[in-house]
């Protein structure tokens, strides 16, 4: 089951600035008045001697202290929610779990998504609550698919609302337009197994991957994109679990634009490498 990381940080958020301000409210009066006791009961006393001035400063101390949740939540709780801030409605960092987005993406990079760029969404329940751009043909998305709406994927936008996308043979057409592809070049030498491409979407020019023989999603399919939706496809077209598998995604579903890499990781037991940090095409 996947970990709802949105869910647990505005728990936590919510927690420790309910237990702050139950203590701004109800508890931090008390200890004021226990303070100003031990203020008053040494107002009177000499403390001029080291053991007396020790034994106020030793009473004060206690007088002020704070619950542990309280001095936890006072600390915690600045944290929290500029991290709560920043991965809502800021960007937030990815890692890639998988290869459908080779070679543009490969496993273990790690990513920042904007999260502004597609509109203000409120964390955990998603719901726009300011229009800023819409998605282009040609972006990096991260958003929710239709067939397991709590987990993160990312693929590249191909058909915008009213499209129709047709995908034969490994070659992309949309409306009727075949999209240009620019042979790289063809793995391994001797016998090839898969070609690397520049495609154009729009636009857009981007690295893309294909099998010579296509596979089951690449031979013939035709699919017009509903309104509201958007038509999302791996770079890596033979490997890639995408809308023409499971459909078109709704603008409801989405999270936010992959715009940079900023480090790759391939194991916990690896070094991590900034060699191919940089913008995503």
């Amino acid at each position: 089951m996947d970990i709802n990381l949105p869910l647990i940080l505005v728990l936590l958020v919510f927690v420790s600035g309910l237990v702050w301000l139950y203590d701004l409210v109800f508890l931090a009066a008390k200890r004021q008045a226990a303070i100003d006791a031990v203020d008053s009961q040494f107002d009177q006393a000499q403390l001029d001697e080291e053991s007396k001035q020790q034994v106020y400063r030793q009473a004060k101390e206690v007088a002020a202290r704070e619950p542990l949740a309280v001095e936890y939540s006072k600390s915690f709780f600045p944290v929290l929610l500029i991290v709560l801030v920043l991965r809502s409605f800021i960007a937030e960092p990815f890692q890639i779990p998988s290869g459908s987005m080779i070679p543009t993406l490969k496993i273990g990079d790690f990513i920042l998504v904007n999260k502004f760029t597609y509109g203000i969404r409120l964390p955990v329940i998603r719901n726009k609550i300011i229009d800023v751009n819409e998605p282009e043909r040609g972006d990096v998305m991260v958003f929710f698919p239709p067939h397991r709406p709590d987990t993160y994927y990312i693929k590249r936008v191909i058909g915008m609302p009213g499209d129709e996308v047709r995908y034969v043979n490994n070659v992309l057409f949309i409306n009727g337009e075949k999209q240009p592809q620019k042979l790289l070049a063809s793995l391994p030498p001797g016998n090839p197994q898969f070609q690397l491409l520049k495609e154009t979407v729009g636009d857009v020019e981007h690295d893309m991957r294909k099998h010579v023989v296509p596979g089951r999603l690449s031979i013939n399919g035709r699919w017009v994109v509903p309104e509201g939706h958007y038509f999302m496809m791996g770079d890596n077209r033979d490997n890639s679990s995408d809308s023409r598998d499971w459909g078109p995604v709704s603008q409801d579903a989405i999270v936010g634009k992959a715009f940079a890499v900023w480090m790759h990781w391939d194991s916990f037991f690896s070094l991590p490498s900034f060699s191919s940090a940089g913008t995503i095409q």
